[in-house]
């Protein structure tokens, strides 16, 4: 998967209104990115280690990497994305 770039609307007035609170909107933007891919990364390995360690079927290590991991359960049969879990 490739690099994303984001882009994000902000009227003149809400920007207005962002930097009476804050010195960076970009800084406030990245950080908030950061903590969401955090929490999304926990919940996703948190989850899969449970199914990957009650799978009868999986005998592998476990990878540590965070890519490998995530190589390894985007792969599987039963994975299925938020889109598709909610699509069924």
């Amino acid at each position: 998967m490739a690099t994303i770039t984001l882009t994000v609307d902000v009227t003149d007035t809400e920007q207005a209104i962002l930097l009476n609170d804050l010195t960076s909107i970009d800084d406030w933007l990245q950080a908030a990115m950061l903590g969401k891919k955090n929490n999304c990364w926990k919940r996703m390995q948190n989850e899969w280690v449970t199914k990957l360690m009650n799978d009868s079927d999986f005998t592998d290590a476990i990878p540590s990497s965070q890519a490998d991991f995530v190589a390894l359960v985007t792969a599987r049969s039963d994975y299925k994305t938020r889109t598709e879990r909610d699509a069924a």
